[in-house]
């Protein structure tokens, strides 16, 4: 088959975010400090965005080289349980920044511990589920007149998933509005018992709540195209469309490892622990969580 420079184009997009992932995934594991409840919901993102970034190059692979039906929908059921999986990883560790919010007094004890391994647990519990269901047979190979957009998936399978992702991120906007009031009455509170809001106040509450939009922001833009169009289109509208949204939304697997780890200053530590065997104590590093609000 002639080569289809979309297809490229997502191969490079999957080594890109299986390169980024897997040196989270390193600094994590060789960092005892990083060991925490809190990380280890970003080590689950940087899992389940690196078998994405796997599942586009075994795609590619498969598609051009072992060219099988069979495979095909192993490889989108792979793909679908590992996106699946980095949206449900976003939706736990935003449930895991408003409870260090909103319960900050008792976030470090067991009770927390408990309650990160069954988000995690539950995430890719219904992602592994998810991602069987075209290969156990809710698929359009025996029936074209079914297929979506993305096929060999269903027109059914889509809207499912797509509603799924809408519930997600209506869940994450709720959360994210309630942490922006969490850091602006701590932020008033701070104020008024030092009888005013000083520069800093306002600068932190200003960053606080710009790093949320931000977060928000790039997971929306990269995935509601996506979701939209899955719902809306049809299998015979020219497959440029597919991959023109289906592209964006593998970005953002991309970019998950710039907000939630590359940026945090322990996960930079680690990195000049791992890179350059020492540490240079004259540079400053103070991180309380994962996440700078």
């Amino acid at each position: 088959a002639a080569l289809n420079p979309w297809d490229v184009m997502l191969c490079v997009s999957g080594t890109a975010i299986a390169c980024e992932n897997a040196l989270v995934l390193a600094i994590i594991c060789s960092s005892p400090a990083l060991r925490t409840p809190a990380f280890a919901l970003v080590g689950s993102l940087a899992t389940a965005d690196l078998l994405a970034g796997v599942g586009l190059i075994l795609n590619f692979v498969f598609r051009y080289v072992i060219r099988s039906e069979t495979v095909s929908l192993l490889t989108v059921g792979f793909l679908v349980a590992s996106f699946a999986a980095s949206v449900s990883s976003l939706l736990a560790i935003t449930v895991d920044r408003y409870l260090s919010l909103y319960n900050a007094l008792t976030y470090y004890s067991e009770r927390t511990v408990l309650c990160v391994h069954t988000m995690l647990a539950g995430a890719w519990g219904v992602s592994l589920c998810l991602g069987l269901l075209p290969v156990l047979g809710w698929n359009c190979l025996r029936d074209r007149a079914a297929c979506s957009v993305v096929r060999p998936l269903t027109k059914s399978n889509v809207t499912l998933l797509s509603a799924s992702f809408f519930l997600v991120f209506l869940v994450m906007l709720h959360l994210y509005i309630e942490i922006c009031k969490i850091v602006c009455r701590h932020a008033h509170q701070i104020a008024l018992q030092q009888h005013f809001l000083t520069a800093s106040h306002y600068v932190a509450t200003k960053k606080g709540v710009s790093t949320l939009a931000i977060i928000l922001g790039t997971f929306g833009a990269s995935w509601l195209p996506f979701a939209i169009y899955c719902v809306v289109g049809d299998p015979d509208y020219p497959s440029v469309y597919t991959y023109a949204t289906l592209l964006p939304a593998t970005y953002n697997s991309m970019i998950n490892p710039i907000i939630y780890a590359y940026r945090n200053q322990e996960i930079q530590r680690s990195m000049w622990v791992l890179f350059c065997g020492c540490f240079q104590a004259k540079v400053s590093f103070c991180s309380r969580s994962p996440s700078d609000v």
